[in-house]
């Protein structure tokens, strides 16, 4: 597209991730004009997240896409703050957590939604829009500067959403209070380590599948701000909590979470909407924060498209809003329940053993078991209705 151009279309996409890719497909599949712009040159194969849920799995199956990822192996053992969870209590014939990279995943989205005709523009970036009758949104590309008018405009666009923040999104919550730096290493070997909680901090080694070793370190109470991480200062925390040397040891990849905690007022502001992490921010357990993400486009997809093709009340759009508001709200309380259990002081270890008593019950480790594994009962119904 040649400078100052222009385009249009049913509902403008901001963000070419897995959430936005799964909103994107789902419109596409109903007859719905899409168009996915993406500020970044080309897709991501940072891992990240490496894990979805049953919820997520039965969403895959219906659409066909297990195939394209191949096998996956399956995790009958989660945990909840760190203690062991059995997931084989869900009601589900996918229980339990299953392994797929986050590129794997993201490319079999990203072919779906092609098969299907959606056109996606990569290194575009939203710069602002206007939503009255209809959205009008600048936008920067390689080419010059286009417009896209839409009816809808829908923000997967991340944490630092340019949707959220121009749309007048309020996102209230707490600020970070605690980092967790992690690392992709190579050349070492090391005691493997399961959220294991020592005097000094939390501590995590695990082998990866491509051969080198991720790690994960908190010491208790440190908080640093976001933004670069050396391999020195990992290995002086990984020192200060393991006591261990990681001298000889070759950074792949580096960097830190922290538990920032936060979700949008509204999901909806009129022709407007968000989704994933643009909705929705707190501390990365058990790949929460992917399956999350994965759910509001599921269940915001067949809900936009029905809107759109005029034959639904206008309550259905706004049960987005409710649905997902309430579902954030659950997974937020998951996650800080979690986090004080991995990352709190020594002083928590009496409600830990406690805890791990009690998920000998099955009816408790089955509750858990469903709100780590997509099904909080704040939820409500992820339906996906036949097409």
């Amino acid at each position: 597209m040649g400078a100052n151009c222009s385009a249009a279309t049913g509902v403008l996409i901001a963000g070419a991730g897995p959430v936005g890719l799964v909103l994107a497909a789902e419109l596409a599949l109903h007859g719905v004009d899409v168009l996915v712009v993406e500020r970044a040159a080309a897709s991501s194969d940072e891992p990240r997240a490496s894990q979805v849920d049953s919820r997520t799995m039965e969403f895959l199956d219906r659409r066909d896409l297990l195939d394209r990822l191949g096998p996956l192996p399956r995790v009958g053992t989660g945990h909840f703050g760190g203690l062991p969870l059995s997931l084989d209590g869900v009601r589900s014939r996918f229980r339990g957590h299953w392994r797929v990279p986050q590129p794997r995943l993201t490319a079999a989205l990203e072919a779906r939604a092609v098969e299907l005709g959606v056109p996606m523009l990569r290194a575009h970036s939203l710069l602002r829009f206007t939503a009255t009758d209809r959205v009008r949104a600048q936008v920067r590309a390689p080419a010059g500067p286009m417009t896209i008018t839409a009816d809808y405009l829908v923000g997967c666009d991340g944490h630092d959403s340019v949707v959220r923040t121009h749309g007048g999104f309020a996102f209230p919550g707490s600020p970070a209070t605690r980092t967790l730096l992690w690392a992709d290493l190579d050349g070492i070997e090391l005691e493997p380590r399961r959220f294991q909680r020592l005097p000094a901090g939390l501590a995590v080694a695990a082998s990866r599948a491509d051969g080198g070793t991720r790690v994960m370190v908190h010491a208790y109470g440190y908080h640093r701000p976001a933004g670069r991480v050396e391999p020195a200062e990992l290995a002086r925390e990984w020192h200060r909590v393991t006591g261990e040397d990681l001298a000889g040891a070759t950074v792949r990849r580096i960097g830190l979470f922290d538990n920032e905690s936060r979700l949008v007022d509204r999901f909806r502001r009129g022709r407007v909407l968000l989704a994933g992490d643009a909705a929705h921010r707190h501390l990365h357990v058990g790949g929460m924060s992917l399956n999350q993400g994965l759910h509001d486009a599921i269940d915001l997809g067949w809900k936009l498209a029905t809107t759109i093709a005029d034959r639904a009340p206008s309550e259905l759009l706004e049960s987005y809003q409710d649905q997902r508001h309430a579902a954030g709200r659950a997974a937020a309380a998951v996650v800080d329940a979690q986090e004080v259990l991995l990352l709190g002081h020594p002083k928590v270890e009496p409600l830990r053993a406690l805890l791990g008593q009690l998920l000998t019950a099955p009816e408790i480790a089955v509750r858990l078991a469903e709100a780590v594994s997509g099904w909080p009962a704040a939820a409500g119904a992820l339906s996906t209705p036949a097409v």
